[in-house]
């Protein structure tokens, strides 16, 4: 047995631990390809009908969703998931995830139809669930601090997962689909209520974030992927493939890209880079307070706009390409309320998490949102054109603003970023100057 053991190690090598300064490892985006899309399906499920119910579903799902890649971060911010034998246990949690995703659309489907997507679910989460729960452990063995902070969440996944096979089999015993429905929803609301009310009761005491740079990094990138997740979703749903392009239709995708681009920068220009130097600032609990609030949890209202709003403009840019369609009417459905509701949704986000990090609000982003507000009752009898003009508007308005408004603070915390970024560059440069040591040059000839 220890000579198996031996092997397992020589061959894959143990678990490494993350360093302070460590970044975000290859194999880590590679993982987040299965939450891009996750993150698709639910925008194409709820896509498919929009109603009142369509969207709590989908928030539903991807509130469990964001608390399966919190939990994901936590562990990541231990150890370096890319290196030794943990990718192995990774391609499982993504094979997991992967089911999950594909699942998504059955679980909230007419009751009749049988448990087989909402247990697959259910199945699917508690593997992902396991495969974290059991690393995590594994990298903080020696430490009983930690180790006792995180058994105190394994009541948590273990009636999650519960709840989730409840909501899976009870509705398929109950005649009325009405209370069927309100029995699953309610279980899935609970579930949701359940973790993050967990992640708050549980402190903070015991756990720590060892390298400030590969949190940030995390939740940069996966903000990122969400963004161009709705490029995509608009792309794809919009009936802009396979039709012959016209004015309206252009105009259209190049002012999605244009407001998506603004949004972009309203977090990656200042709020993103000057949360990522507090963060750094910080130490010790008042680093893990942080990095729960302003990340784990403010992160989530951010994605959820992006979602919404990309079911907006979906439904508006179809409208638009679609030639029976007068250019000069206004949208159907509630394509104006999400789009607008969404953009609203993603900046309230946005500011409480430069109120949590920063400790600041930006009277900006507070006309920004009162505007948008202002714009939903109009844009609803603009044509759909007129509308995506409105909201593109609004945002670039919002992007020319702070330019002008925060030259000399922005100037400032641009040449700190940028200073950081060179000293760094330039250190390892040095480091890797000694492979030419030995004589040899670029090419690998001797000098």
């Amino acid at each position: 047995m220890g000579s198996g053991r031996w092997r397992w190690r020589r061959w894959l090598g143990p678990a490494v631990s993350v360093a302070p300064g460590a970044r975000v490892d290859r194999f880590e985006v590679f993982f987040d390809l299965v939450f891009v899309f996750s993150f698709f399906i639910i925008t194409r499920a709820t896509a498919v009908q929009i109603t009142g119910s369509a969207l709590l579903h989908g928030m539903l799902v991807l509130a469990v969703l964001w608390w399966t890649w919190v939990v994901h971060s936590v562990v990541a911010s231990r150890v370096r998931l890319g290196h030794g034998f943990v990718p192995v246990l990774m391609v499982v949690g993504m094979a997991a995830l992967f089911c999950f995703a594909l699942s998504l659309p059955q679980a909230f489907r007419d009751p009749r139809g049988g448990a087989a997507g909402p247990v697959v679910v259910a199945v699917s989460y508690v593997v992902i669930r396991a495969v974290h729960f059991v690393l995590y452990l594994h990298v903080v063995r020696d430490d009983p601090d930690e180790r006792r902070q995180t058994l105190r969440f394994a009541p948590e996944m273990t009636l999650s997962t519960l709840l989730l096979l409840a909501a899976a089999l009870i509705p398929t015993w109950i005649d009325d689909l009405g209370v069927a429905g309100m029995v699953r929803d309610g279980l899935w609301l609970t579930v949701v209520v359940l973790q993050y009310s967990t992640g708050l009761i549980g402190g903070t005491k015991g756990w720590a974030v060892a390298s400030a740079e590969h949190w940030t990094e995390r939740y940069e990138l996966i903000l990122i992927i969400a963004l161009g997740e709705s490029v995509i979703s608009v792309g794809v749903g919009s009936n802009l493939l396979g039709q012959p392009p016209t004015w309206p239709a252009v105009a259209a995708a190049v002012l999605g890209i244009f407001f998506t681009a603004a949004l972009w920068w309203a977090h990656y220009d200042v709020i993103g880079p000057a949360a990522r130097i507090a963060l750094h600032a910080t130490q010790g609990l008042s680093r893990v307070g942080m990095a729960r609030d302003a990340y784990a949890y403010f992160f989530l209202p951010m994605i959820a706009g992006i979602i919404l709003f990309a079911l907006g403009a979906e439904g508006i840019v179809h409208e638009i390409a679609n030639p029976s369609v007068p250019i000069h009417e206004p949208p159907h459905g509630p394509g104006v309320p999400l789009l607008f509701g969404g953009v609203i949704c993603y900046l309230c986000g946005n500011m409480l998490f430069q109120w949590r990090t920063l400790g600041t609000l930006s009277w900006t982003r507070v006309g920004t949102v009162l505007a948008l507000a202002a714009g939903i009752p109009i844009g609803s009898h603009l044509p759909g054109l007129a509308a995506l003009t409105l909201l593109t508007a609004i945002c670039v308005a919002l992007v020319v603003l702070e330019v002008v408004t925060m030259a000399d603070a922005r100037h400032a915390l641009h040449e700190v970023v940028f200073q950081e970024r060179t000293t760094h560059e330039a250190r390892e440069a040095e480091w890797r100057a000694r492979w030419h040591e030995d004589g040899t040059d670029d090419r690998g000839t001797s000098t």
